[in-house]
């Protein structure tokens, strides 16, 4: 009789902490809810201001999940932190914002910024 090798499938909480995953799907729904108020035109359209609450109810549900094993300093410099960066990215790239040297200098103060507090050991 021979025998195939199956494959073994390795969960991905094996590699990447669940803390951080919750942590990822807060940033993400945080992203979503801050794009979909800029399209609520000052919450005076219904869908887009739905999915803004929506979005930051989720958002601030993942997170509190992830304070379960994240440090509070540490996933709150990272929920921030990659928040303001990308929805800036996103005000470049997709909503026709203007990039300066000021603001690309602040985007990147942000990211050292949560880089040395992850580095010092904040978690």
């Amino acid at each position: 009789m021979i025998r195939t090798a199956r494959a073994v499938r390795t969960p991905l909480c094996t590699f990447v902490p669940m803390g951080y995953l919750t942590l990822a799907g807060a940033i993400a729904a945080e992203i979503a809810a801050t794009t979909a108020m800029k399209y609520s035109d000052g919450f005076s359209r219904l869908v887009p201001s739905v999915l803004t609450v929506l979005g930051y109810v989720i958002s601030f549900s993942l997170l509190a999940q992830t304070l379960k094993t994240v440090s509070i300093g540490t996933a709150y410099a990272i929920w921030s932190g990659v928040g303001t960066a990308a929805i800036a990215t996103i005000g470049v790239v997709f909503l026709g914002e203007g990039m300066t040297v000021v603001k690309a200098a602040g985007l990147a103060l942000i990211i050292v910024g949560v880089v040395v507090l992850n580095l010092g050991g904040a978690h």
